[in-house]
């Protein structure tokens, strides 16, 4: 019986913004992670993180110290019993709560934990996430959900009804990819603090090597974009996919000027078009592209989404054409469970954000199990790629023209290289002084 017996945290910083990798509208930064393993009575640890920015992981870091206590002395057969218990004692501790509720950096550490612990399991069962959420039984799985405050979007009994129907037909689903992979894009291409050259060529680059679906930052000087816009599009002719990005820069009205001069460059969506809590503001947005670009182009959210509570309200507005999910900004697999299910009732595609530090190794395993058991269609999903950071984890992503090659590797491909955490390691690793 596997015993969790302490939780190690380590701020683990990459000096990415000298270089304008991940820069954009608002954030410049070094991208980091607060980096968790479960040190356990067998041979086994968990590994779990949350990405963040800089700075903000001396925040993460202290909020998984003040929760660690849930988990440490626990058996893993114990939290399996009861996940939306264990859930729960995370998120709405007593005397941390008030941080979030249930969002911000209580609810991305506890992200950190619950996501360790779900690859511990994975890790126990020899088999890579994915493959454990698929083949889990209905009923296990609806378990794992915590229904409260979400019930008048999606019930227990339309989560089974869900789960079930995706039973059928998942032996084909998961042969296509394994033959073809899952579709994806790249955001390598177009960060807002890179100059055109560069962007040329990396747009260039990325089409031969077969990507076909590329996003771009937009929000800076609207001159600029257009400018940056027209040579993407030009390099990557008019049927590949070009998505943008502005980072909740605008404000409504703002963000539907913009894209009415933004259209013609046929963008397939807006992604965080305004600040992440404004549903009607999203709303309102949506429909004005719509209305622009003859229902060609659809807002695109949930990178920052607090949790399964915002997702329900931006779902019930008709406030998104595309549903972003994010692995490490809300608390952990669980709660992804139920913005899976909520998407997939309102017939809203899933294209989760990756990019960061390992948000791409953490987010291949939550868009293969929405397709093998949730959604069971691929039309509209796409995991985001960017080529930033997998060279420090033991099994990073592995991608083939513009596609995802499914993990093999037991476990929620979280675990980080000891040598990354040493070299890495903020303000002591040799990286940092």
């Amino acid at each position: 019986m596997t015993r969790i017996e302490s939780v190690d945290v380590h701020d683990v910083r990459f000096p990415t913004a000298a270089a304008g990798d991940g820069s954009d509208a608002i954030n410049r930064g070094d991208y980091s992670a607060t980096y968790v393993e479960l040190r356990t009575d067998t041979t086994h640890t968990g590994a779990g993180f949350t990405f963040t920015n800089g700075r903000g992981n001396e925040i993460t870091c202290a909020a998984v110290r003040a929760l660690a206590h849930h988990v440490t002395g626990r058996t893993l057969a114990e939290l399996n019993a009861d996940p939306v218990g264990f859930h729960r004692s995370l998120t709405a501790d007593p005397q941390l709560r008030w941080l979030g509720p249930e969002k911000g950096v209580i609810a991305m550490a506890t992200g950190a934990l619950v996501n360790a612990v779900w690859d511990l399991r994975a890790k126990e069962a020899g088999v890579p996430l994915w493959r454990l959420l698929a083949e889990m039984p209905t009923a296990e799985l609806v378990a794992c959900v915590d229904f409260h405050h979400i019930g008048d979007a999606l019930t227990p009994a339309e989560a089974t009804e869900i789960l079930d129907k995706g039973q059928a037909g998942m032996a084909e689903r998961l042969a296509e990819l394994a033959r073809d992979g899952f579709p994806s894009y790249t955001t390598s291409v177009g960060w807002l603090g890179y100059p055109d050259d560069k962007v040329r060529g990396l747009a260039r680059a990325a089409y031969a090597q077969g990507w076909r679906a590329m996003k771009m930052k937009v929000g800076g000087d609207l001159d600029d974009d257009v400018r940056r816009a027209t040579l993407i599009r030009a390099e990557i002719g008019p049927d590949a996919l070009l998505m943008m990005d502005a980072n909740q820069v605008w404000d409504v009205e703002e963000a539907i000027t913009a894209m009415g001069r933004l259209a013609a460059l046929d963008p397939y969506w807006i992604e965080e078009p305004t600040h992440a809590d404004d549903v009607l503001g999203h709303a309102r947005i949506n429909r004005a592209v719509a209305g622009l670009t003859g229902g060609r182009c659809r807002v695109a959210t949930g990178e920052v989404a607090a949790n399964r509570v915002i997702f329900k309200q931006l779902l019930q507005a008709e406030a998104i054409g595309v549903m972003q999910v994010d692995a490490c900004r809300v608390a952990g697999v669980n709660e992804v469970l139920a913005e899976l299910l909520m998407a997939a009732k309102f017939g809203v595609p899933v294209c989760p954000h990756a990019g960061g530090v390992g948000l791409c190794e953490l987010v291949q395993h939550l868009a293969v199990f929405d397709y093998l058991r949730v959604g069971t269609s691929l039309d509209g999903r796409m995991v985001e790629y960017v080529d930033h950071l997998h060279e420090h984890f033991e099994d990073p992503v592995r991608t083939s023209g513009g596609r995802y090659l499914l993990p093999d590797r037991p476990g929620y491909s979280a675990t980080m290289r000891t040598a990354s955490i040493a070299e890495f390691s903020f303000p002591d690793g040799p990286a940092w002084r």
